[in-house]
């Protein structure tokens, strides 16, 4: 594949944009005092780098787990500076969710019609059909992006980055920083979505099952399951497949190592198949959940930002515990409102109170419907609903932040998956580790009806049910395996320490200096070959 550079075709003005301002934007004012202290005991590296570099896409959902990446590393390892970079509109999200000790450093988002100017996070996008658009203008950053770390003192220690900002590890090489790749996906899901790119089976038709290459012998996947941007990667013609080939190409497999937001006990049984699509010596660094190790389940903090009142109307219930359903499918998916009509009924036929968090500008719901259930539109603090004793399960697009988040909160799932690798992660949640159940579209319609719906909640909800008391008994183990993980001496907490202690030590195969006086390591060594 070829490496990732300039959007081809790119407007001339386009790049200008990206370039006008990048140079001051490169010694940015930074928000947020440096973080100083012996790290907990981590050494500082004898190469003298003390310097984490965060990028994350500008997209809520990928965006939100490096940020609790940059508070976990900034509060464990107190040696360390932590800078996370974004862009102005990016910019109060992640301010109000960094602690001082985190700096943020902000580049210009470049002008790419027909892109709406302001438009700086794929929430905000007016319509999926620039999703494209965005991805191309993310890829002007490249030269803001360049000048910022070579503005730097002194080389850093790593850049983590967003799987989709492929044109950082050039930069990153080209600098002499290893580059961590982050893409917001299971192993489970990773390894499946690389397998079956590099290894497609005969057919993607509708209703194939298949065992998966470099998988255990026990999972197997139907075609449907597969997302879109792996069953249509062989098409050149295909817009988003140009992008992958000429903007990421094999940015994503050279780079340094992997960090996944999961834990072992979820899924270390997929990490040598995810490590054989990179390069020799790069490793998954299982470092999640990572809101808990940013000890960010408190729900104090949340409770300041619940506009809604959720979580006083779950305290009106709390003298009935797990007696709530919960429904969120994300900021991402869209949901028609034929769906949305037959779940609102569906729901209501089940006889459960809910709280409902829809994101529709067109639908309501029909008077009279539901008179146990609270339908809201504005924010509302997940984590915080997910820990409240009144809340019983979880009706979800699976999207994986989604997922860590209600097992973390030890509550099983009614998996409803929608786009992207949410069906691989409706697999792992209902078929494998056993904490849900999924909804089963009938073929020939899109529509999942409302008797389906009822049953399906029943069937989550049902606390007396074999099937369910089996579900809860999977989610309160997970619960416990997940704040085990993040815990002094858990897998989590450890591979976090053991991830700077590595990159600490493979500093020293300096090979000379460039002509900017920075020193540069062998490209071997970035990319993690050994």
């Amino acid at each position: 594949m070829a490496n990732a550079g300039a959007t081809n075709g790119a407007p001339a003005e386009a790049n200008a944009a990206a370039d006008n301002g990048a140079r001051s934007m490169a010694n940015a004012t930074t928000s947020g005092a440096v973080a100083n202290g012996d790290g907990n005991g981590v050494p500082v590296s004898r190469s003298g780098r003390d310097h984490v570099v965060i990028f994350p896409f500008m997209a809520k959902g990928h965006m939100l787990p490096l940020l609790h990446f940059a508070t976990a590393l900034s509060a464990r390892h107190g040696g360390l500076r932590v800078t996370l970079v974004t862009t102005p509109g990016n910019v109060a999200f992640a301010r109000s969710r960094l602690p001082a000790s985190v700096s943020l450093v902000a580049l210009p988002f470049p002008s790419l019609p027909p892109l709406p100017a302001g438009v700086e996070s794929t929430d905000a996008l007016p319509s999926q059909s620039l999703h494209l658009a965005f991805l191309r203008a993310t890829a002007l950053l490249r030269a803001p992006f360049a000048d910022f770390l070579a503005s730097l003192p002194s080389p850093a220690l790593a850049l983590v980055s967003d799987f989709f900002l492929g044109f950082t590890r050039r930069v990153a090489a080209d600098a002499g920083v290893r580059r961590i790749v982050f893409n917001g996906m299971s192993c489970f899901a990773s390894a499946i979505c690389k397998a079956l790119a590099a290894s497609p089976p005969a057919s993607f038709e509708p209703g194939a099952q298949f065992h998966v290459p470099v998988m255990p012998d026990h999972v197997v996947v139907r075609a449907e399951e597969v997302p879109d941007g792996v069953t249509k990667r062989a098409d050149p013609d295909n817009p988003f497949t140009r992008f992958f080939v000429h903007e990421i190409g094999d940015s994503d497999v050279r780079s340094w190592g992997v960090l996944v937001n999961s834990f072992a006990a979820l899924d270390e049984d997929y990490v040598p198949g995810l490590e054989s699509f990179y390069e020799p010596g790069s490793r998954a660094w299982l470092v999640g959940p990572l809101f808990l190790a940013a000890g960010d389940m408190s729900s104090e903090g949340e409770k300041e930002q619940d506009p809604e009142g959720c979580l006083s109307w779950l305290d009106e219930r709390a003298a009935q515990p797990g007696s709530v359903v919960y429904i969120s499918f994300g900021t991402q998916a869209h949901v028609t409102d034929a769906q949305l009509d037959e779940l609102v009924h569906g729901l209501a036929q089940s006889g459960r109170p809910f709280l409902w968090a829809v994101r529709s500008d067109t639908w309501s719901p029909p008077t009279g419907v539901g008179p146990n259930g609270r339908i809201v539109r504005g924010w509302v603090p997940q984590r915080s609903v997910l820990a409240h004793k009144a809340v019983g399960g979880f009706v979800s697009h699976c999207g994986w932040n989604s997922v860590m988040e209600s097992l973390a909160a030890g509550k099983p799932l009614l998996a409803w998956p929608m786009i992207a690798e949410q069906h691989l992660n409706a697999r792992h949640v209902a078929n494998i580790l056993g904490v849900g159940v999924r909804v089963a579209v009938r073929p020939g319609t899109d529509v999942v009806g409302r008797a389906d719906v009822e049953e399906k909640v029943r069937e989550l909800m049902d606390a007396g049910s074999k099937a369910a008391r089996s579900m809860r008994e999977r989610a309160a183990w997970a619960q416990q395996a997940a704040e085990s993980a993040v815990s002094r001496g858990g897998t989590s907490a450890m591979a976090l320490q053991n991830l700077v202690e590595e990159l600490q030590r493979t500093y020293g195969d300096v090979v000379g200096k460039g002509a900017d006086g920075i020193q540069k390591i062998k490209e071997s060594e970035v990319r993690g070959t050994k």
